[in-house]
């Protein structure tokens, strides 16, 4: 839940690189109604959409073991992630459709649940202000970039895996697209739908005197929502029998004892060096979470709930206990993410 957090952040940050909707004051301007030079960014653009989504694994997974073993079954030949539409026509009763993931891998626009509760007071996706500093010492100047983020309504049609396609043969000789294998695909979720409450980072590039490359520390008002989550397991799928399904149709995280979701999270990038490739480093820290899942289904979306599970107070913990020569358990997570 915290990687489809950092990506709709992430995502909505991206967008100042496509001019339209921007609204920009130049430094004297900003001066002249705020007292203070710099530049402002808002963001009003109300809605993106991705007809689908790839992540490529160029290598596959080596060829290794015997049938039965652990990790069986690699060939080293490429294959993808893809997040695509989920084909499902969902009509209302003037016979329009209402499923915006019908032909859209990802769809995301501003989260209005509430009369609008969850945006923020400009109405933007997203407000950026940025201003250039020395800093201090040798090599110290950088950009700090001040984020507040609209809570976000992101849907997400269908998750699976496929055969990498080739760039510029057959349907993709005249573009850079690759895609996938249509004839070579098995779909692993069958969609979700992420909520959330206005989030606020502070982003510093150059120089980094605040730690981190980012830095979240904010309340997301309203917690975090997931919803329709559908996990599918194709191995039971016959010509007579459709994929089994696990389905969830809500999972709710807040603060323990809240209505609210408070995050505190560093992200860095470090470069390679003799002993690792370069990573991301996220550190998340922060008190207990509750959790509520809602309406557990086993076997279809359509089977009957066998009820709701409720975890209150879950607090994890990183690092070694002082015993072990470490610095002792620190409340939080870290997470690191990289090639291999």
């Amino acid at each position: 839940m915290k990687k489809f957090t950092k990506l709709a952040l992430v995502s909505s940050i991206a967008l100042t690189t496509n001019a339209m909707a921007m609204q920009a004051m130049d430094d004297a301007a900003l001066s002249a109604t705020t007292g203070q030079d710099g530049l402002s960014i808002g963001i009003g653009i109300s809605k993106v959409e991705i007809e689908k989504l790839f992540i490529h694994d160029n290598d596959g997974l080596a060829a290794k073991g015997k049938a039965g073993d652990l990790g069986f079954g690699g060939t080293g030949t490429a294959g993808a992630i893809v997040i695509k539409g989920n084909g499902l026509s969902v009509l209302d009763k003037d016979g329009v459709e209402t499923n915006v993931v019908k032909d859209r891998g990802v769809v995301i626009g501003a989260n209005y649940d509430n009369g609008g509760a969850y945006l923020l007071d400009s109405r933007n996706l997203a407000d950026l202000v940025i201003d250039t500093d020395a800093g201090t010492g040798t090599n110290g100047a950088f950009i700090n970039v001040a984020a507040q983020v609209s809570g976000l309504d992101i849907q997400i049609g269908e998750i699976g895996v496929t055969a990498s396609g080739k760039q510029g043969v057959d349907d993709n000789a005249d573009s850079i697209r690759r895609g996938g294998v249509d004839t070579n695909y098995n779909a692993i979720l069958s969609g979700l739908t992420l909520k959330t409450g206005t989030m606020d980072a502070n982003i510093q590039l150059g120089a980094t005197p605040q730690g981190a490359m980012i830095k979240l520390d904010t309340t997301m008002v309203g917690g975090l929502e997931i919803k329709n989550l559908g996990i599918l397991d194709n191995s039971t799928k016959t010509a007579d029998r459709a994929a089994g399904e696990i389905f969830i149709e809500s999972i709710k995280v807040t603060d323990a004892n809240s209505t609210n979701l408070t995050l505190k999270q560093d992200i860095s990038i470090f470069g390679k060096d003799d002993a690792s490739n370069g990573y991301i480093q996220i550190i998340s820290h922060g008190g207990a979470k509750d959790n509520y899942v809602k309406g557990i289904k086993l076997g279809s979306r359509d089977a009957a709930s066998i009820g709701d599970m409720e975890i209150q107070g879950l607090q994890t913990y990183y690092g070694a206990p002082t015993a072990l020569g470490g610095e002792g358990y620190q409340q939080g997570a870290k997470i690191t993410i990289s090639g291999h």
